[in-house]
């Protein structure tokens, strides 16, 4: 299936859908992201985990398969520019770009013929990537998990403070899950939407099966903002760590310590699990593959009742 022209985001990624998979430390590596861009999304390649090498091996193992995907480059976390000049060696075609300011990258990674998006949480930070030449943004609202601006603006109200003053393609992130959120993300102006913990929680994600039990258990109350004070602001699972964390308003600063024993052995109270709202819109464990179909079939069916409606100038 050829992706249609008038989409920037498919233009600049190759993938079929206009699904990107969000960037999670130690999770999004070539087993999630290879399922999510043979199922017609595109896999992202995280870096945060600071595993240098092990990260330069994925995206090694990623490039063989032949499928599109992208590496985030998070630049707050990068302890130099060793995984910069890797990317801008390797070949990737899409860089995604967050924590920090982007102006520094964005030259040698277009200087090396990637398109680069940054993700962005306020209307500020979008006009400055854009001054700065960015291809594209990444808008985060307040309802996604993992790392946030305690200043929390919706999905649904950045993304329209955003379109209404720049030109370039938006991906939209937080609060999306299905068809429904994305037919919504589309209609406020998105090219595209990135999806975290429906990833997360999918069959091929490498977690464990607490992990995603507990986003599937999750109700649309069950996460907190924590430590909007100070840094880092995270969105987590209620849990009675977190519980703590979120009655002492402040974060320890070994909170995140344990964080591999919550991925990979399922222990829910070693560190704050990451997640985001839409955990309470999740209702069971689906394979890449059918998250994606079930998304792109929903929002086609909504898209095509909003046309109807506008075509008979209806609201019914």
């Amino acid at each position: 299936m050829t992706a249609p022209a008038a989409n920037r985001v498919l233009a600049h990624t190759g993938a079929r859908y206009p699904i990107i998979q969000a960037p999670m430390g130690w999770i999004a590596r070539t087993q999630l992201a290879s399922a999510v861009s043979r199922a017609g999304g595109l896999g992202i390649i995280e870096t945060s985990s600071g595993e240098t090498a092990n990260c330069q091996a994925e995206i090694t193992k990623m490039s063989a398969l032949g499928l599109p995907f992208g590496v985030n480059l998070p630049i707050r976390f990068l302890k130099d520019d060793a995984m910069l000049r890797f990317v801008c060696a390797s070949g990737v075609k899409f860089v995604t770009t967050s924590a920090g300011s982007p102006a520094k990258f964005i030259a040698p990674l277009k200087d090396a013929g990637i398109t680069v998006y940054h993700a962005v949480p306020t209307v500020d930070a979008a006009l400055k990537c854009v001054d700065a030449g960015i291809d594209g943004l990444v808008v985060e609202g307040g309802e996604g998990g993992g790392f946030k601006n305690p200043e929390e603006v919706s999905t649904l109200v950045l993304l329209q403070a955003i379109r209404a003053r720049v030109d370039v393609p938006l991906v939209a992130a937080g609060g999306i899950c299905d068809g429904r959120g994305m037919a919504a993300a589309f209609a406020l102006g998105a090219e595209a939407v990135q999806m975290g913990t429906r990833f997360v929680s999918c069959a091929e994600s490498p977690v464990h099966a607490n992990y995603k039990n507990a986003i599937v258990d999750a109700g649309v109350t069950g996460t907190w903002m924590l430590n909007t004070k100070a840094s880092p602001c995270i969105r987590a699972l209620k849990s009675q760590r977190t519980q703590a964390i979120h009655e002492a308003g402040l974060m320890p600063a070994d909170s995140f310590a344990g964080i591999q024993r919550v991925y990979f052995d399922g222990d829910m109270e070693a560190a704050p699990a990451l997640a985001g709202q839409t955990a309470g819109l999740i209702e069971s464990v689906k394979t890449a593959q059918q998250i994606i179909d079930d998304t792109v079939a929903e929002f086609f069916a909504i898209s095509q009742r909003m046309g109807t409606m506008g075509t008979a100038r209806s609201f019914g």
